[in-house]
């Protein structure tokens, strides 16, 4: 992991995002030059505006100075168009004109992948923090803010409407997706700020978060991310922006895992960088969808919708396939659709006709069409309902008809506090009314039933982690635990055996099966018959981490004669693989009755520093691949969420007859795993328990492997 730098405060990026007044250095007459277009594109700027370059005496109307060292002021933001051979020196330049900041739209740094270009890149970022005065680029588009007009960027001019309360701020990465996302404006989203960051050599998407948290004008944060090399920075910043109450939604593009094939343990493969980030987008309060399309839709609802008043959602429709679409997206992203209480119920079935339904997803059908009242006295009691928080309504066609409900439906959800969430389900994607739906305050608009109710989900988990005290990890192992581990890792090699590792996580109170070394199949059936049948053979090497592929592992023996066999057999195979194992005997063990199994692991990525992951076990951990990761160390309260989050979580309720486990103690175990990980993180590169053989409180690891780093 690289030493976090601090974040930028909104006030040291304020002068550069909400400027006063700016200088375009490298200004031009010339038609579609980056100079030319950038002053084209601040027609409509309400501050003031100085050109700069020596070839020209004047652009137009307006003066030209030979340099931003003979302006009549130090401008809040230098737009630095030059090209990259004189970027450098107008940077110096900049600097001793004490600028509020720089943006370079220049290319050909770290992007081209040649040394000497990263190097220029690198003085750019060196200059800009020894300095102080924040640079943005290079290689970016540029920055847009919507109250003040500023429209910094050579891409095409674009009308600015001024933002509306509950405007969204949108960070990218990528510059053109960032402007394709502020198109949404032609549809009715209301924007507050463009701001991208290109090669992000000192302003970075970090900056940005944590400038934005601050900006009253941007009631929402839509990011487009990538990657970054220090991401604990962005999560610093999300972070900060859950105190302030200012939602970001976030799409992350480049979900790769790449290197994750050569791993030596199950955790290496199913710990990538994409899960990592999920993680901790997670516990930082972010709204990550999946879809790119999903952004600006579930980000405008966020921008708009007040904290929650009760988990139920109402669904009103006049179709009963929009209803069924409706429940079917509710049950999948788990939002409930509790049935109304009697008051609501008694106006619905005065309303809607006995061929309708007055359950929730509620069907007025389409007789609203000759009783005009119906739809708004539904409205108005299930609104009015303390069993909802929130009313779904699809538009299955666009028309007049629809449109008139609008000023309706946005009042109800303003004045109850509550969401109107409107689907559109018509393939008119702007027919009418869609336009003034958008805009409405009140009114969030989804063209997708399963976006609307993902949506509503995250809606509720974010005021869930709002609500809950924040709590660090307690250490659960005892004192000296640390200490004593850490020796025996020291005294280990590269890759510890089974025994080694499971020795030293019994350090950390860690439930781990009896087992003795031997060396003979006498003894193996002598050691047997003490712990108890039926038994387990497995035989120790630091070169077998994987048993079962080696074919070095028997279970349920169940006599002396059966381990004599068992031990020739595995030995036997041991023996014919290539290159030769190096062998420290074979373990007996007794067989552990049926459980649930549970594979927990952990790994320390390069990013992030530890994580740990946890899945069903045994063979089915990269069968089914149903996992969930965390950073470590996690709190009781994660790691239980953790196993809520796996769809085989059954399983740990007595599937089929089967005990319940006991998820405290399993959580217990998996907090004990992550405090290891973290303690040991500079010595250790993956750990793989897998499994934990789980019936009722009876937690017990049953394998384990543990691999130091390089």
């Amino acid at each position: 992991m690289t030493n976090s730098r601090r974040l930028y405060r909104h006030d040291e990026l304020a002068r550069m995002l909400n400027p006063a007044s700016l200088a375009i250095i490298g200004a031009s007459a010339r038609p579609g030059a980056f100079g030319e277009r950038v002053l084209g594109n601040l027609q409509d700027y309400q501050g003031r505006i100085h050109l700069v370059n020596a070839r020209y005496p004047a652009i137009g109307e307006r003066p030209c100075h030979p340099s931003v060292l003979v302006l009549p002021e130090s401008p809040d933001v230098a737009v630095i168009t030059v090209a990259r051979e004189v970027v450098d020196q107008v940077v110096e330049e900049c600097i001793e004109a004490k600028v509020g900041g720089m943006i370079v739209f220049a290319s050909g740094y770290n992007e081209t992948g040649k040394p000497e270009r990263a190097a220029q890149q690198a003085r750019l970022a060196q200059r800009a923090q020894e300095s102080g005065i924040p640079l943005i680029g290079p290689n970016c588009i540029g920055t847009v803010n919507f109250a003040l007009r500023s429209r910094i960027t050579f891409m095409p001019y674009a009308a600015m409407p001024p933002p509306r309360p509950g405007a969204i701020g949108i960070i990218s990465q990528s510059g053109a997706l960032g402007f394709g996302m502020e198109q949404a404006m032609h549809r009715g989203v209301s924007v507050s700020h463009v701001l991208t960051s290109g090669n992000s050599c000192d302003v970075d998407m970090a900056d940005y978060v944590a400038y934005l948290a601050d900006a009253p004008e941007c009631g929402a944060i839509a990011m487009l991310f990538e990657g970054m090399a220090d991401p604990t920075r962005l999560m610093r910043a999300c972070e900060y922006a859950l105190s302030r109450n200012k939602p970001v939604v976030t799409c992350k593009i480049a979900v790769g895992e790449f290197g994750a094939s050569a791993a030596m343990s199950h955790t290496g493969s199913l710990a990538g960088s994409q899960a990592a980030y999920r993680a901790a987008f997670e516990r930082a309060g972010v709204v990550l969808v999946d879809d790119f399309m999903a952004l600006m839709e579930t980000a405008s609802f966020f921008a708009k919708a007040p904290a929650p008043k009760a988990r139920g959602v109402a669904v009103l429709a006049s179709s009963g396939g929009a209803a069924i679409m409706a429940a079917d997206s509710a049950e999948a992203h788990g939002v409930a659709l509790p049935q109304p209480e009697p008051a609501a119920k008694a106006v619905l079935e005065a309303r809607i006709p006995e061929f309708g339904s007055t359950r929730n997803p509620v069907d007025v059908t389409a007789m609203v069409m000759n009783d005009p009242q119906c739809i708004p006295d539904c409205s108005e009691a299930l609104m009015s309902d303390s069993t909802y928080g929130a009313m779904v309504v699809p538009t299955v066609f666009a028309s007049a008809q629809a449109a008139a409900r609008v000023p309706m439906f946005g009042e109800l959800g303003l004045r109850h506090g509550k969401p109107v969430v409107n689907v559109w389900v018509s393939d008119w994607l702007e027919g009418p009314p869609s336009m003034d739906l958008e805009t409405h305050p009140g009114i969030a608009l989804f063209r997708s039933m399963d976006r609307a109710f993902a949506t509503l989900a995250a809606w509720h988990r974010r005021a869930a982690l709002i609500a809950a005290p924040r709590v660090a990890a307690v250490p659960l192992a005892a004192p000296g635990a640390k200490a004593k581990a850490a020796a025996m890792l020291a005294a280990a090699g590269r890759t510890l055996t089974e025994r080694e590792s499971k020795d030293a996580l019994a350090a950390y109170g860690i439930p781990v099966v009896q087992e003795r070394l031997v060396h003979s199949a006498a003894e193996a059936a002598e050691v047997a018959a003490a712990l108890g049948f039926p038994s387990v053979l497995k035989v120790e090497s630091p070169d077998l981490p994987h048993k079962t592929e080696a074919g070095v592992i028997r279970l349920n023996l169940k006599s002396p004669d059966e381990v004599r066999a068992a031990y020739d057999a595995v030995m036997a195979n041991a023996a014919r693989v290539t290159p030769a194992p190096r062998i420290n005997g074979v373990l007996v063990q007794p067989m552990v009755p049926q459980g649930a199994e549970i594979m927990v692991g952990a790994r320390v990525d390069p990013l992030f520093g530890p994580l740990i992951v946890v899945g069903l076990g045994g063979i089915f951990v990269e069968l089914l691949k149903d996992t969930a990761v965390g950073l470590a160390p996690v709190t009781r309260p994660e790691a239980l969420a953790m196993l809520g989050k796996l769809k085989g979580q059954a399983m740990l309720d007595g599937f089929r007859g089967a005990p319940a486990v006991d998820r405290a103690a399993l959580a217990e175990v998996i907090c004990r795993i992550g405090e290891f990980i973290a303690d040991h993180q500079a010595s250790v590169a993956e750990i793989d328990v897998n499994p934990l053989i789980c019936a009722g409180n009876r937690i017990l690891a049953v394998d384990a492997l543990i691999v130091k780093g390089s």
